[in-house]
């Protein structure tokens, strides 16, 4: 059987096929185990199915462990933005466990959707980082509906 740490692809997040040297989404080769550091990228959807606050909250922290497991360097947490157009609950809440995990070291940071752009800091260095998250679909849209997590 193989283990945790083999089930997801350590650049696209999708799942492995058991055996393979290749990822079959991204082609990505297969790194040895004890050679791996925290690299690649995730997707998370917390607001998906309309979840409750406290549910929506768990599976943010659930999904962000398992990122640190699986050595995710980011994880962009879709959580959308609220359908009165200023910003929902599970967005600011959201934030605010994020700033609390941020205080307490696990994770490294964050940087909301909004401020994902090129001419952002924190953006820069994120990219200077990790080159592959040039294409994200995020870049320099404004999403308010979306953090991508530093781990």
């Amino acid at each position: 059987m193989w283990d945790r740490m083999e089930e997801f692809c350590e650049i696209c997040g999708n799942e492995r096929i058991p055996g393979t040297s290749n990822c079959p989404c991204c082609g990505t080769k297969y790194q040895d185990q004890g050679k791996r550091k925290a690299q690649g990228h995730r997707v998370v959807n917390i607001e998906m199915g309309r979840p409750p606050l406290d549910t929506a909250l768990q599976k943010l922290e659930r999904e962000i462990a398992r990122a640190k497991e699986d050595k995710i360097a980011v994880v962009t947490i879709i959580h959308g933005y609220g359908a009165s157009g200023r910003g929902g609950i599970i967005r600011q809440e959201c934030r605010n466990t994020l700033d609390y995990l941020k205080d307490r070291k696990h994770i490294k940071g964050y940087i909301a959707g909004e401020r994902f752009s090129r001419r952002e800091g924190p953006t820069r260095a994120l990219l200077r980082r990790l080159p592959q998250m040039t294409d994200d679909a995020n870049l320099n849209r404004n999403n308010r509906g979306v953090t991508l997590v530093e781990l």
